[in-house]
């Protein structure tokens, strides 16, 4: 009953603003407004304010946050700029010029404050070094819908991680790391390079055809190679920990779990290759490509978070360890 109320909730929520945007794109589409400045003006108003307020008011007391009426004001911006008549888009052109970029700083700056505090409130409750990329998550949970948080905060983690934290990570007593002694770092560096081989030679090919495809390949290209670097950075920013009642581990952002020690039925020091099976699976997404030295068996399944939000279930997962053997002690004791 609480489901089919929570989904006829979420009709009225988005159904009312969509209705109207369908009804201002008839609108739009009619012989009315050519020439009629006042009802230009106000199909732009109701586009860009009405609509996003009518929203506002309809979500308000709900669990959406109330920052994704930003989304409803470009959605509005975008069916003005698409049915609206060139002569008839003075308003809008205003609108893109002036008031949007200010909205796009505004979000920035929103963000950037609350994770700075979120992090200074992290150091000041914990003596643990406060995770960026957990802060983003529990940050951008507050202003964006929970299907684009992930996307938005590996986006932004990317180039944290690259270009922005260049310092040193001190790891904890109850932190291991797991990239100083695999051949990761340089796999990543290798993917880079044929990223890089690849995309001169394929501008110039495509170049012959269409310069303009020639462009956009090379800019998805250099986009791709900054993703990589990204990934490959974080590896030495986001440790494996054991915790109190859990185990926590991370791959970079590429993959995560909390496993609670209650599910974790033994480590084992091993480097045999692990059975393809659908429940067996390793913490680094390049699988076989990466060695590794420890299997975790679990007593029930648990998931694993990847890139973007994709979950991959396991009860069996090996993994990479600098120092095993110190890992396996610890784990002893913990699960003791």
């Amino acid at each position: 009953m609480k489901g089919t109320i929570h989904i006829n909730r979420n009709l009225i929520n988005f159904g009312i603003p969509l209705g109207l945007l369908g009804i201002l794109i008839l609108l739009m589409k009619s012989s009315f407004i050519n020439g009629n400045e006042t009802l230009n003006f106000a199909i732009t108003a109701d586009l860009l304010l009405i609509v996003p307020l009518v929203y506002f008011l309809l979500i308000r007391k709900s669990d959406i946050p109330n920052t994704t009426v930003i989304p409803i004001m470009i959605i509005g911006l975008l069916v003005g700029s698409y049915f609206l008549p060139q002569e008839s888009q003075a308003y809008l052109s205003l609108f893109r010029t002036w008031a949007l970029p200010v909205i796009e700083i505004s979000i920035l700056t929103f963000i950037v404050i609350k994770v700075r505090r979120a992090i200074k409130t992290y150091k000041e409750l914990k003596s643990a070094t406060p995770d960026f990329y957990d802060t983003l998550k529990k940050v951008c949970s507050e202003i964006f819908p929970k299907k684009l948080v992930l996307p938005f905060s590996t986006e932004v983690a990317v180039f944290y991680y690259g270009f922005i934290n260049w310092k040193t990570r001190e790891i904890n007593e109850n932190e291991f790391t797991y990239h100083k002694n695999s051949g990761t770092p340089a796999l990543f560096g290798g993917f880079i390079m044929i990223i890089g081989i690849e995309t001169v030679a394929l501008h110039f090919l495509l170049a012959r055809w269409s310069i303009v495809a020639a462009w956009i390949l090379t800019a998805l290209s250099v986009y791709t190679a900054i993703q990589v670097f990204g990934f490959a950075k974080s590896l030495s920013k986001r440790p494996i920990s054991i915790n109190k009642d859990s185990l926590t581990l991370k791959y970079g952002i590429l993959n995560e779990v909390d496993i609670p020690f209650s599910d974790i039925d033994k480590v084992e020091l091993s480097r045999k290759s692990l059975e393809k099976e659908e429940l067996t699976k390793t913490l680094s997404p390049l699988g076989e490509l990466e060695s590794h030295n420890v299997i975790i068996y679990l007593k029930k399944e648990n998931e694993l978070v990847g890139l973007y939000g994709i979950k991959k279930r396991f009860n069996l997962l090996g993994l990479h360890i600098d120092e095993p053997k110190e890992f396996n002690e610890r784990m002893e004791n913990a699960l003791q």
